[in-house]
């Protein structure tokens, strides 16, 4: 499915910098009201981000690397829609549902991260949007 964009409302227009948001077409996005990103000027924040594919099904299921590699590749999809790629990312914030699996879950952080080492926060949650998910990431990049 191709992301649609969404321009922003007419009263963002005011302002000097430009806003995007960027939809991955997730039903949610219209329910809650969020967009899978957003580029205002050189900033992309790339909303909390879990291990489903294009027609819902849940990647590595009970597999916390498996999901963290797949949901860093989503990321880095929505990035390049933006403009910006993995290098641009300054900030990443990981919510996990077991700590003790740090490990796991570090191991898909470093394959993308080590020689860009951004600022990096993991903590643990009672739970996630739906059982079958043990981490949700997301992102913040400045693109140069």
């Amino acid at each position: 499915m191709r992301p649609r964009i969404f321009e922003a409302p007419p009263e963002f227009e005011e302002r000097r910098t430009r806003r995007t948001n960027y939809s991955s077409g997730a039903k949610w996005e219209s329910i809650v009201g969020y967009s899978r990103a957003v580029r205002v000027g050189n900033m992309v924040e790339v909303t909390g981000t879990v291990a489903t594919d294009e027609h819902g099904n849940v990647v590595g299921e009970n597999d916390a690397y498996e999901q963290s590699r797949y949901i860093f590749k989503k990321i880095e999809k929505v990035l390049a829609q933006a403009g910006a790629s993995m290098k641009d990312v300054v900030r990443v914030r990981m919510f996990v549902t077991d700590i003790s699996r740090w490990e796991e879950y570090g191991k898909a952080h470093a394959e993308y991260f080590m020689d860009i080492r951004p600022c990096n926060t993991m903590v643990e949650v009672s739970k996630l949007i739906s059982p079958e998910y043990l981490v949700e990431i997301e992102v913040s990049a400045v693109v140069d």
